[in-house]
């Protein structure tokens, strides 16, 4: 057990590295320039080690690794809390989710420095959101019941991630400066204006 422990600490301090170092490659030479061999030597690392952890370099960019929900708000959710209204819960869901990024915000805010003007990266980075789909199911499941129409599990799960993307989007355009999560408010206020008035 404390092999694997040792092995996963590794595991995280290069890929932690690799993310740092594109980073500063970046805001020295411009993201186009940055190449993953570049990358590479600035770790320390063979190319091929490089793709073990990223699939591109746009990953290494993003910092993408899978994101998890903090167990406690994820079982608060799925138990019918903290309020017992389904829009202030999932609000409550989606700011543990943001403010629990993978690798940290202080990288976070920094990826995203380094994204702007290139919007490719930014769709990157929602489309690997799309990683916490099963997860947010089975909590939406657990929390409407099983006897819930699948269209309706699915669709709380999307707005569950809309509101996660669209917080992303609003901080960006305030400059990114920052926390993310405080962003979160103002998007669910405007969903629950958009749901009221229809349009």
């Amino acid at each position: 057990m404390e092999a694997e422990g040792l092995r996963a600490r590794k595991k995280r301090a290069r890929l932690e590295a690799f993310v740092d170092a594109t980073h500063r490659l970046a805001a020295e030479h411009g993201l186009e320039r940055v190449t993953v061999e570049a990358i590479c030597a600035e770790v320390g690392v063979s190319v091929r080690t490089f793709f073990n952890y990223f699939e591109t370099k746009d990953d290494a960019v993003l910092g993408l690794e899978h994101w998890r929900l903090d167990p406690v708000a994820a079982e608060t959710f799925a138990a019918g809390g903290p309020s017992g209204d389904l829009l202030p819960d999932m609000q409550a869901l989606t700011a543990s989710a943001l403010d629990h990024p993978p690798l940290g915000k202080e990288r976070m805010e920094r990826a995203f420095e380094v994204a702007k003007g290139h919007p490719e990266l930014m769709l990157r980075a929602y489309t690997h959101l799309q990683g916490l789909h099963d997860d947010l199911a089975a909590l939406v499941r657990r929390r409407l019941g099983d006897t819930t129409d699948e269209s309706v599990v699915t669709l709380v799960g999307a707005l569950l991630l809309a509101l996660a993307h669209a917080t992303f989007l609003r901080w960006d355009a305030a400059g990114g400066g920052g926390d993310v999560h405080e962003h979160l408010p103002g998007v669910v206020s405007d969903l629950a204006g958009i749901l009221a008035t229809g349009r």
